[in-house]
């Protein structure tokens, strides 16, 4: 199994926690973004730009870029651009977004019509990657005969990996996505939605098993189990200003070394070849889960 790790709070630090995590054994490392949200929120591209020139050797995650915030030869633009700095090391993690409807209307984007521009805006990229001239007229993006350059290193352009919860999500993974990307779900309901999504793959006319399973883990690990579930709830609990407590032992990771692998397994036979660890904490006592998990955790994973 691959492992990332969602990098920490702190923007400036950037490049320090892509270098330690590379250092200490994962695969990739990623960040999410939104353009306004509860709290302190970064941009993917920007920060995944930072741990690329700090790190060789790590994959790259957007996790996840919000795609109808941007115009979709923008983001093309931006999604290449960072693959070229990292030497073919990004993986275009993308969603739908709407959690935070202001944000939308910050940045002048009616947040009822996300989906139409998500489903644009990946046909966009797929034309775009191809390094030919393209002609593009839909309801949102227009593309007069130009051929985007240079390429993104990694032919055809970086793998796409979609997020999301919901049944158009897991329709639009089937035509579009390399990797599925879901969170906030239990093992049975990542196994049943990869199945759907590798349905819908086949009926576009894709090979449904091109389509890899991931999961996104908001979580922490402690040798005390019941103080790790009640950081964790009150971690996540205080990213998304809502109560985790009732859904907690379904939908985040805890616990003490042990369980947290046993748990990680089942995602595992559910069809997780990746696991994205998104750590609680922060300072100090995020360096402690952190450290825990890299001693206690990761060997395992990656002998899977």
């Amino acid at each position: 199994m691959q492992v990332y790790i969602s990098l920490g709070p702190d923007q400036q630090s950037v490049a320090a926690d892509a270098r330690h995590a590379e250092d200490a054994g994962f695969d990739g490392v990623s960040w999410g973004e939104h353009l306004f949200f509860h709290g302190a929120t970064p941009n993917s591209f920007i920060t995944m730009a930072a741990a690329a020139g700090a790190t060789s050797r790590v994959r790259l995650l957007s996790s996840v870029v919000i795609l109808p915030l941007y115009p979709a030869a923008l983001a093309a633009k931006l999604a290449t651009t960072l693959d070229q700095v990292s030497g073919g090391r990004f993986d275009f993690g993308v969603g739908v977004g709407g959690e935070f409807p202001a944000e939308f209307t910050a940045a002048g984007v009616d947040v009822r019509t996300r989906g139409k521009r998500m489903d644009e805006s990946l046909a966009v990229l797929r034309e775009l990657w191809t390094g030919k001239q393209v002609d593009f007229d839909g309801d949102f993006a227009r593309i007069p005969g130009l051929a985007l350059e240079p390429q993104p290193v990694q032919q055809g352009g970086p793998p796409v990996w979609l997020g999301g919860r919901r049944p158009a999500a897991i329709t639009r993974a089937g035509r579009h996505a390399d990797v599925w990307l879901p969170y906030m779900y239990s093992p049975e309901q990542l196994a049943d939605s990869l199945a759907q999504v590798r349905t819908e793959a086949e009926k576009a006319g894709r090979d449904p098993a091109a389509v890899r399973g991931a999961i996104f883990c908001w979580g922490g690990v402690g040798e005390d189990a019941a103080e790790s579930r009640r950081e964790v709830v009150e971690g996540v609990g205080g990213t998304y200003q809502q109560d985790f407590e009732r859904i907690a032992d379904r939908y985040l990771l805890h616990g003490n070394p042990d369980q947290v692998l046993a748990r990680l397994a089942e995602y595992r036979d559910a069809g997780a070849e990746t696991v994205v660890f998104s750590p609680v904490g922060e300072d100090e006592r995020r360096k402690e889960i952190v450290d825990l998990f890299v001693q206690a955790v990761l060997p395992d994973l990656q002998s899977w």
